[in-house]
């Protein structure tokens, strides 16, 4: 009798046995990703005026093998519960430029930058106030983020960005368990209107094959890079509609390009250049009726961030109010301060041997991946359910509001609410229209990067994007 006791209990000893080393597994991986959290932690950055929230920034890596490790920054929500808040992943394009410079220094971050680049002070419309905002330097190569293969900065495309990205996310996750069940949303601008649609294809893919879900709702990119075709087709319709380049300019550029190649004619580069170069004159492309920024001897810095286009404008001495367009420069300073570097945890092996910059030409130049038409993806991420928006400033003349309204017409999607001003603060903040699958917007007034332009506007924007409901008809 005894002997049959002593069988029956023994498999419920060896389950306890596995109970108890599943416990100590899973306690042993809290405490570790404690410890790495706690070792992200931002005390406070110089420079910083003190604020309730929490931050932290740091490394994940991707890659063992390439030693590709992604940089991020997180300001979490400016409320007493911020887990009550989604997480929001903000992006930026370029390729090769920096979420940390544009997206948290001059968009939607907590913090501004000073002239002197001395210290910063508070954006009053911070998105965090309605989310935990993490930014992302991706791919490696770009601000912080780094590869210790030197070969990945010479030969890298969408498509190793999207995988990686979605490798940090898994890891970044494990290091935050605190977040894994939030509700989670893809934001970015520019070039991002890849890496965005990618990333969340990359998402939906893998939690089809996964328990551990990624619960990401939806996503929302603003003067996108969309389909090759479509928007050099309604960039040069742009040009010509806001008379920046005449009637015979136009015509040439209509009948000697061929829209659908990945890289133009020798003629139709030329005109392009003739264009930017005698008819533009000294502008901000990313904002047509704002200033360039003027060096200290009068000539000014080429175009921002379009590496593509390398036109040197002659000098404007003329200000707008409000709007600073030297504020890349003050970032430049301020993150290749050490002070800066060891508050953010960046670059502390060393292994960056290049000046931090906004942006990286060597990966913009050596871009050697890219996808033809992002309409693909739409369309399978429509059909997934998410909640997909997409924006336009409508003063930018680089990925202007007529590209991005020519390429997603291609998608024909069904209307559901028809094209009416929203507003905000009494005024028209921009014009929307509601389809089947995706929400459209502009933004009045504002240049490629809508919150730094219309920060009020953009930040209703992201109200409403949050909220899921369509922007205010009034005030």
């Amino acid at each position: 009798m005894m002997g049959r006791k002593e069988k029956k209990l023994f498999p419920s000893i060896l389950l306890i046995l596995v109970l108890v080393v599943v416990v100590d597994d899973v306690s042993a991986r809290n405490v570790i990703a404690e410890e790495e959290e706690e070792a992200d932690r931002i005390v406070a950055l110089p420079g910083q005026p003190k604020v309730a929230f929490h931050q932290f920034s740091g490394y994940v890596t991707v890659n063992e093998v390439a030693g590709r490790a992604l940089f991020y920054w997180l300001t979490e929500a400016a409320v007493q519960q911020p887990l009550s808040k989604p997480l929001v992943v903000w992006l930026n394009g370029g390729p090769g430029c920096s979420s940390v410079a544009y997206g948290a220094s001059e968009e939607i971050g907590p913090f501004r930058i000073n002239k002197t680049s001395s210290g910063l002070y508070l954006n009053k419309y911070s998105w965090n106030k309605l989310a935990n905002l993490l930014f992302l330097e991706t791919p490696a190569g770009v601000g912080f983020s780094y590869s210790n293969r030197s070969s990945d900065l010479l030969d890298t495309g969408d498509h190793r960005t999207a995988k990686d990205s979605l490798q940090f996310l898994i890891r970044w996750l494990d290091r935050f368990p605190r977040y894994k069940n939030r509700e989670i949303y893809l934001t970015g601008e520019s070039y991002a209107g890849h890496y965005v649609p990618q990333l969340a294809r990359e998402i939906v893919n893998y939690n089809a094959n996964t328990k551990h879900k990624i619960n990401l709702k939806g996503f929302m990119v603003g003067n996108a890079v969309t389909d090759n075709y479509y928007d050099n087709l309604g960039t040069v319709a742009y040009w010509w509609s806001h008379a920046m380049i005449s009637d015979k300019t136009y015509h040439q550029l209509m009948s000697t390009c061929d829209f659908r190649r990945q890289k133009e004619s020798n003629e139709c580069e030329s005109l392009y250049y003739y264009a930017m170069d005698k008819e533009f004159g000294n502008i901000d492309q990313y904002n047509i009726y704002a200033p360039p920024c003027n060096n200290s001897d009068g000539s000014s810095e080429s175009t921002r961030r379009n590496m593509r286009l390398p036109h040197q404008p002659r000098s404007m001495l003329r200000k707008l109010s409000g709007y600073d367009p030297c504020t890349e420069k003050y970032a430049e300073i301020y993150y290749n301060r050490p002070d800066v570097q060891k508050a953010l945890h960046a670059n502390v092996t060393g292994r960056i041997p290049y000046k931090w910059t906004a942006c990286s030409e060597t990966l913009n130049r050596n871009w050697n991946d890219t996808e033809s038409s992002i309409l693909p993806i739409y369309r399978e991420l429509i059909a997934a359910g998410l909640r997909i928006w997409v924006f336009s400033g409508d003063v930018d003349s680089v990925v202007p509001v007529t590209a991005t309204r020519y390429s997603l017409a291609q998608l024909k999607l069904g209307t559901t609410i028809p094209w009416y001003p929203w507003y905000v603060k009494k005024q028209v903040g921009g014009w929307t229209e509601v389809y089947k699958g995706l929400t459209f917007a502009t933004v009045r007034g504002a240049g490629h990067e809508v919150p730094m332009f219309k920060p009020q506007a953009a930040f209703q924007l992201f109200t409403s994007f949050l909220q899921g409901n369509p922007l205010p008809k009034s005030s």
